[in-house]
């Protein structure tokens, strides 16, 4: 049986995971009465909850004799770290297009990592049955996007198939208009023949020595760490003794294959021997990190060690000591903490974790905020207790001058809206390098902005565009720091006692600013219960009560009415806060609060 090695690689909401679906429905890896998820490949709650693709998911199915590995990347530039860990798998890469959209950033950048990595490319142009599908200019913007990055003229050779992902249809032959393509027929056999013919079958060496390069981990309740790659050459076989090559090439720590699986459609397949060019799944050797190679433990080799983008923010985890601490959860000491994020960097190479200023913080950095927010997120729902400050970018030393990450950001606005958005990017010391204006009431820009200047950017600029803006980034490169950017104008309005806030305290706070936080509300001294409409911090009573006489009853408070408070999620908050602020994210509750929680009066 061949064996081909693909992934599915794209802008986040392309299609990729639908297509995934598609392909392993109609190759039969479902009985036909199974009953079978959308977008099964994104099986955890996050990415059902977020609608993206978080972390890479491996497959299989099986076709004319094939075995087709296949793998599903994230699409969203903040998880670009998955993608380029995962290309090292494979030998092809499937490049998914949306019919409307065309190339986005995150197209460019996935693109650049397979051309490098000479894998053999397929495009694969999604969505084609759009009512504002053009698909001949998206081709031409592929072509364009191939040439702009120097690919060779093998590269540039590359295969075209046309599908609509929700359907299961595929075809070679280009529609002219969206008419068209609804009007055709038929399933994916065009797509998994394009596969086998484009997708060279992975180099076979089963007589060299063992060697597997880990590009992935999971874990099992019952075999512990899952150790996750392809076989570069050898043979590997259930008992055998191998040893695990670290960071320094060193020879580590030897172990033993306690059980070899291979991947069946979704599922992980034991197997007693597995050969060079299949993707591999090892269970027995605990102290083994992404980038190790794992090898024969006769003749040793060190394969070259997976190497991804730096990160380019930052934020600091703290252990929670608010007063409220360790109602809705689990408090993490910050042993356990550290514990807990260092768990979090074996898994996910793109992650760093150090020490902080005080002994109960850690700097974790990463590509951007989603990836940050999203580990959040993953230890609040384990039942902890944590709390993280305002996100910052990464700073270096380049040749003896402080330089700073900067992102190209990639605009979509309506014209009448060209003028607030350029004023807000140019206030965070972005740079228009490109403009383009086609005449359809809609305009394209290009800029170069420091990645901290996109803290928080988002959320304003979907108000300043009524929502009809795009916003896409990617990571550029490194220059001179910019400078100062305007943080938030705004004051915060901070509680100044601890209780219960109720309707009448809340009513006559509503002139000065806009509340978080409604009635029946617990709260504590420090805690930012609103943003003042001014510039300076205000403490203020959000407990206060009516005092009551014979001629002033309780039962008018039921004519007081309360504008519907601004509930702050935890990206919002990040995007929020000040340096001054931290957030305090529990299984229950999100929290604003200030790092000294005491009055200055």
């Amino acid at each position: 049986m061949e064996i081909r090695n693909i992934a599915i690689i794209a802008h986040v909401d392309h299609g990729k995971t639908t297509l995934v679906d598609a392909l392993l429905k109609q190759s039969g890896v479902f009985r036909e009465n199974e009953a079978v998820a959308d977008r099964v490949m994104d099986n955890l709650d996050q990415e059902r909850e977020r609608g993206i693709t978080i972390e890479a998911k491996n497959a299989s199915y099986t076709y004319k004799g094939n075995k087709v590995n296949i793998v599903d990347t994230p699409g969203h530039a903040d998880f670009g770290g998955e993608v380029e860990r995962i290309l090292t798998m494979v030998d092809g890469a499937c490049l998914l297009v949306d019919a409307s959209e065309g190339p986005l950033p995150q197209t460019r950048f996935v693109l650049r990592k397979a051309l490098a990595q000479n894998l053999k490319v397929m495009v694969i142009i999604n969505k084609i049955d759009r009512p504002d599908s053009r698909i001949n200019e998206v081709e031409n913007e592929i072509f364009d996007l191939f040439i702009d990055l120097e690919a060779n003229e093998e590269q540039m050779n590359y295969k075209t198939v046309y599908t609509i992902a929700r359907k299961g249809i595929a075809t070679l032959k280009r529609p002219e208009d969206h008419h068209e393509a609804l009007a055709i027929k038929g399933d994916l056999t065009p797509l998994f023949d394009a596969i086998t013919e484009v997708v060279p079958p992975p180099a076979f060496h089963p007589e060299k020595p063992f060697a597997l390069c880990v590009s992935n981990l999971t874990h099992s309740d019952f075999l512990g760490r899952l150790a996750v790659g392809r076989i570069t050459q050898g043979t590997v076989k259930v008992g055998q003794p191998v040893f695990v090559m670290g960071r320094t090439g060193k020879r580590g720590q030897g172990g033993r294959v306690q059980q070899l699986m291979s991947y069946q459609g979704l599922r992980q397949a034991p197997a007693t021997e597995l050969y060079s060019g299949d993707i591999a799944v090892i269970a027995g050797l605990e102290d083994v990190e992404i980038g190790d190679t794992i090898t024969n433990i006769i003749e040793p080799i060190t394969l070259p060690r997976i190497e991804v983008d730096p990160p380019a923010v930052s934020m600091g985890f703290l252990v929670n000591t608010s007063p409220f601490a360790g109602r809705d959860g689990k408090v993490l000491l910050s042993r356990e903490l550290w514990a807990r994020l260092q768990k979090e960097m074996l898994r996910n190479p793109s992650i760093k974790v150090v020490p902080g200023n005080t002994s109960d913080e850690f700097i974790v950095s990463g590509r951007g905020e989603l990836q940050l927010a999203v580990i959040v997120e993953n230890i609040r729902r384990e039942g902890f207790e944590v709390a993280i400050g305002k996100p910052k970018a990464v700073l270096k030393e380049v040749d003896g001058v402080t330089c700073e990450p900067i992102e190209k950001a990639y605009l979509d606005v309506p014209e009448e809206h060209f003028g607030v958005v350029n004023e807000m990017l140019h206030l965070r010391k972005g740079k228009m390098v490109n403009m383009i204006n086609k005449g359809t009431g809609r305009v394209n820009l290009e800029f170069e902005i420091p990645a901290r200047g996109l803290i928080g950017i988002r959320t304003h600029f979907l108000t300043s565009t009524r929502g009809t803006g795009i916003l896409n980034t990617i990571f550029h490169g490194y220059e001179p720091h910019k400078g100062d950017i305007p943080e938030r104008v705004n004051g915060a309005m901070v509680s100044d006692r601890q209780g219960g806030t109720v309707i009448y305290g809340l009513f006559h706070l509503e002139p000065r600013g806009k509340l978080f936080i409604g009635p029946n509300t617990d709260i504590y001294e420090g805690m930012v219960v609103g943003e003042n409409a001014r510039d300076n911090d205000l403490w203020v009573n959000a407990t206060k009560e009516k005092k009551l006489s014979n001629m002033r009853a309780t039962g008018t408070d039921e004519m007081m009415q309360l504008t519907p408070a601004q509930i702050m999620s935890m990206e919002k908050a990040m995007e929020w806060i000040r340096d001054d602020e931290i957030i305090e994210v529990t299984p229950k509750n999100v929290r604003i609060r200030k790092r000294n929680l005491k009055s200055p009066i």
